[in-house]
């Protein structure tokens, strides 16, 4: 049976339940099922490697002595144990975060988490299903890419606003332009499911990693951040599988509860889709500069980066990162002004790549960008790059996404930023801009490419209401000739009387 079928087994086990109400209770309590079952296989491989190796939370919780056996405990004695002990115990329990970092990251993956289910005998059920995956099997521990994406896909239908997937093509063209390196710190401030900081760890491990030492090092370069508790869990036990044994590193709360003065993290590399067109609870913006203050979301998260990114120090380069915002930032005014005049100030910015319509599909139809900036130089180019859909392509949907393949012409295009991106041509999708031009544009980067005539493109609703209109003036304009027609005609017959 494939994953995805797995997956669609167990959800539809858990909708025989009462007290499982919707897809993202359903997606909250596979989570936390998932992530007890991944826990224990990383378990397991310690205890092989360690000698002396302790379990960090009390062995009668490990999946394996409660969870494992088919024929184990179910119905009433299942959901007891569940619900008052289980959770009790790993919710309550007293951890040292030197001594035991990996009961701490138990404890704050279920800080959150809640048993939804009342019938023991379904839990038991779909326990069983999980069971048929093997996570301490390095060929089955990969398909939890697949589980990962179904489950992803879940939380777009259950309509989580804000929870959009990037699409792996994104992630992995940002990530490799990017280029993260051994022993730099990566940073995503608003992680979600960890899409972002999966792909920088498999990059440094695939092209920098060739010690032990070299694998500890890279475990220690992940940072995250996520608000929201179904993502956060998931995150955690997505770090889990790709290796890192102690994903403490990935917090759960707000990046942004906390004055940016305060901020004295010292960031090489960020690379981060922040949720935009949502704002932000009363009294965030207050940990801003009063003049940079606003509640919208992707401008706070812009103005922190900047902020965090680490600061060129004896010939070293400054932090980089590679930041997905929507169109309404690059032509914003007002405070989203005085951001991009600080952007440009503080940091290079010297590429923007625009994504065309359709990207988010079917979740969003916002149109986006992705900026690349270095702190530590001010901007005197911005590179533009308008992607084009592939050949034959009129728009993306949910079963024909992005690829990554599509950005190779991007990647044979882009060269070195040590030199200046000296090899850069401009051609009809890239184009080079000034910054005194920018200025005097009051810093809107919405920048037409200059190479190709404006394509007016129109969604079917609006013509079809656009051809309706039409009609209906010309059936207007038809009943006033027949009117002025009729009246003459009536004058006509009158006068000849």
């Amino acid at each position: 049976m494939s994953i995805s079928s797995s997956i669609k087994s167990i959800q539809d086990i858990m909708r025989k339940d009462a007290g499982v109400d919707g897809d993202a209770q359903r997606l909250g309590q596979m989570s936390w099922l998932l992530f007890l079952k991944v826990f224990d296989a990383q378990e397991e491989e310690l205890e092989l490697e360690q000698d002396d190796y302790k379990a960090p939370i009390d062995e009668k919780y490990l999946w394996r002595n409660w969870a494992e056996d088919a024929e184990g405990i179910t119905g009433d004695k299942l959901l007891e144990f569940v619900n008052d002990d289980l959770f009790y115990h790993l919710k309550n329990m007293v951890v040292n975060a030197e001594k035991n970092p990996r009961g701490l990251v138990v404890k704050a993956a279920f800080s959150d988490a809640f048993n939804y289910m009342k019938n023991g005998t379904l839990l038991r059920q779909v326990i069983n299903k999980l069971n048929e995956i093997d996570f301490t099997d390095s060929t089955e521990r990969h398909l939890f890419g697949d589980i990962y994406e179904q489950i992803l896909k879940d939380l777009q239908s259950a309509g989580n606003a804000g929870e959009f997937y990037t699409p792996r093509a994104i992630t992995k063209f940002i990530v490799k332009v990017t280029d993260p390196k051994l022993g730099e710190s990566i940073m995503d401030p608003a992680c979600g499911t960890g899409g972002f900081l999966a792909c920088s760890f498999d990059h440094v491990k695939e092209n920098y990693v060739i010690t032990s030492t070299d694998h500890e090092t890279l475990q220690k370069q992940i940072h995250g951040v996520e608000k929201k508790q179904l993502p956060h869990l998931l995150c955690t036990t997505n770090m889990m599988l790709h290796g890192i044994e102690v994903p403490v590193q990935i917090k759960h709360g707000n990046t942004l509860n906390k004055p940016l003065s305060s901020w004295d993290d010292e960031i090489d590399v960020i690379v981060t889709n922040p949720p935009f067109g949502g704002t932000e609870e009363d009294g965030i913006e207050k940990n801003f500069p009063s003049e940079m203050q606003t509640r919208e979301t992707a401008d706070l998260f812009l103005q922190l980066i900047i902020e965090v990114l680490a600061a060129p120090v004896n010939g070293k380069q400054g932090g980089r990162a590679a930041v997905v915002l929507p169109d309404g930032t690059l032509f914003g005014e007002g405070v989203k002004t005085k951001i991009k005049k600080m952007l440009t100030e503080e940091c290079n910015l010297h590429t923007i790549v625009r994504l065309p319509n359709g990207v988010f599909n079917p979740y969003t139809g916002i149109k986006t960008n992705i900026l690349f900036f270095t702190k530590g130089k001010p901007t005197k180019d911005i590179w533009f790059y308008e992607h084009p859909y592939p050949e034959g392509v009129k728009n993306y949907s949910k079963t024909k996404p992005m690829k990554f393949e599509e950005f190779q012409t991007e990647l044979d295009w882009w060269g070195n930023e040590a030199d200046g991106f000296a090899s850069r041509v401009e051609n009809e999708h890239a184009w080079k801009v000034s910054i005194e031009d920018i200025i005097a544009r009051n810093f809107n980067l919405d920048i037409k490419n200059p190479h190709q005539e404006e394509v007016i493109t129109r969604d079917p609703q609006e013509l079809l209401a656009s051809y309706q209109q039409q009609q209906q003036e010309i059936t207007e304009l038809r009943n006033q000739l027949k009117n002025i027609l009729g009246d003459a005609l009536k004058s006509s017959t009158g006068s000849e009387a």
